[in-house]
């Protein structure tokens, strides 16, 4: 098939999806069929595209003309490539959970629950393989206004509270700062395509450039960046697999990667090192970095708790971008592949738990561990990959990302780094400690089992990709390599 095509059926497979589980409302076996079938025909379609990606080849597809020289265009470049991977391949362990937590909790609303989730998909590839910023805006709003019916799923007066802390978070800064960002990108340079080593260089003054950059910055509300990061916990009222989506698949990796992708394609890495202008960055996501893991590390509701520390890995990835080095732009495409999966896991293993045990508190997880030995013991190694230790895949993102910060002697982002891994493991390890090594209390010896099978299959599965992409990360790391143009 020709890649152009290839790359546009990517984009209508979740789209046909969403039609086909809608029509079998009546039959859920029918339904959740169709939600596997599809997910596994969107990564088939998105992986058939890695080789050539791999080997210099940049598909492309235009659908829309807007106006001369802007139209709806998508190119598939190394970022989004792994973007659209990661996406693609967690859409179909989340659809595998899904089916278990569902059922098991007795959700209503599931076909629209269904329906949505592929519709977040259809958005979330096409922010992947968006080839301007008006593509790009265009599906990032789409997920925002798609996701929002998950978020508010449970129909209640806190959800709907939440439901609208998330979407005027996010559509405000969008439309007050990312259009404007956009508009002035266009107005300045006469294109919004993505190209390597930026489109600004010389038709913006220095000082400008660091506005402009706070516009996307802060514009691009999905990165959580402080203090614009409150519709995230905000959202944890969703179901899980809600939250997994939120966290790991789609809405905040589409905020970390439209960042990266800005920052390299747009202002160019190499335009902006060394611009006093831009040296506000490195700070305010290490800010965000170290007061998310303080917030964590006193949360006691543990849905709260992997909610700021989602928001303090985020920022690992703005940290890595504006750091401006080789290095460091790899780690950031390889952290939002260890996020990824390191972060569902965790989600995935929250929702077992409350599936299993209705337990919601860390305080209360003594013993767990011997009672959901599979649960806990993926818990532990998508903790591993948050704190960034071996055997997980975040030990390798956090290593380039150390070690760009180290090679241009940035050692503030250095602290950061290592006083942020000290409190990761400050507000992990002991949720594993409790629950392994604490005794239950008493009458819990035996009080019930694992949850359903799909639930447990799927946060095996995440665990033991994170594990896999720590010994095997020749992929994401040759696509990583491509992006920093090293």
């Amino acid at each position: 098939m020709n890649p152009g095509a290839t790359l546009l059926l990517a984009l209508a497979v979740p789209l046909a999806g969403a039609v086909l589980i809608a029509a079998a409302h009546r039959a859920p076996n029918l339904r959740e069929t169709i939600t596997l079938v599809t997910a596994g025909l969107l990564f088939l379609l998105v992986a058939s595209l890695t080789p050539l990606v791999l080997a210099g080849e940049r598909p492309e597809a235009a659908l829309l003309e807007m106006m001369p020289g802007l139209s709806l265009k998508f190119k598939v470049e190394p970022l989004g490539m792994l973007f659209g991977l990661i996406a693609s391949g967690l859409w179909i362990v989340n659809s595998l959970y899904s089916i278990g937590y569902m059922r098991a909790n007795g959700e209503k609303h599931q076909t629209r629950f269904y329906v949505c989730f592929a519709g977040a998909l259809a958005s979330a590839v096409g922010i992947a393989f968006a080839g301007n910023l008006l593509t790009l805006f265009v599906f990032y709003e789409a997920l925002t206004l798609i996701t929002y019916p998950l978020v508010t799923h449970a129909g209640t007066e806190e959800a709907k509270r939440s439901g609208r802390v998330y979407l005027g978070l996010l559509v405000g800064t969008s439309i007050a700062f990312l259009l404007v960002a956009i508009i002035w990108t266009w107005q300045v340079s006469g294109t919004l395509d993505f190209e390597r080593g930026g489109i600004l260089h010389g038709k913006v003054s220095d000082s400008m450039l660091g506005v402009l950059l706070a516009l996307y910055i802060f514009g691009i509300g999905k990165a959580a960046v402080m203090p614009v990061h409150r519709w995230l916990p905000a959202a944890m009222v969703a179901p899980t697999p809600v939250s997994a989506l939120l966290h790991a698949v789609a809405v905040v990796k589409a905020g970390v990667f439209a960042v990266v992708k800005v920052v390299v394609y747009i202002f160019g890495v190499e335009e902006i090192s060394g611009l006093w202008s831009v040296d506000w960055l490195p700070f305010i996501s290490g800010f965000t970095i170290i007061v998310a893991s303080i917030v964590a590390l006193r949360a006691d509701n543990l849905k709260r708790r992997l909610a700021y520390s989602t928001v303090s890995q985020l920022s690992y990835v703005v940290l890595a971008a504006a750091l401006l080095t080789p290095l460091s732009v790899i780690g950031a495409a390889l952290h939002i592949a260890a996020h990824a999966l390191g972060k569902i896991t965790l989600f995935f293993a929250a929702g077992a738990i409350y599936t299993a045990a209705h337990k919601t508190e860390v305080s209360q997880l003594a013993g767990i561990g011997r009672r959901m030995p599979w649960t806990m013991g993926a818990f532990a190694v998508g903790a591993l990959s948050m704190i960034g230790l071996p055997p997980a895949a975040g030990f390798i993102s956090k290593w380039y990302i150390l070690q760009g910060a180290m090679a241009t002697g940035q050692w503030d982002a250095v602290f950061v780094i290592v006083a942020s891994t000290l409190l990761n493991a400050g507000y992990f390890l002991p949720i594993v400690y409790r629950a392994f090594f604490v005794a239950p209390p008493v009458g819990e010896q035996h009080a019930h089992g694992e949850a359903p099978w799909s639930m447990v299959a799927a946060l095996t599965l995440t665990a033991l990709g994170t594990i896999t992409l720590f010994f095997f990360p020749e992929v994401p790391l040759a696509l990583a390599r491509q992006l920093a143009g090293v």
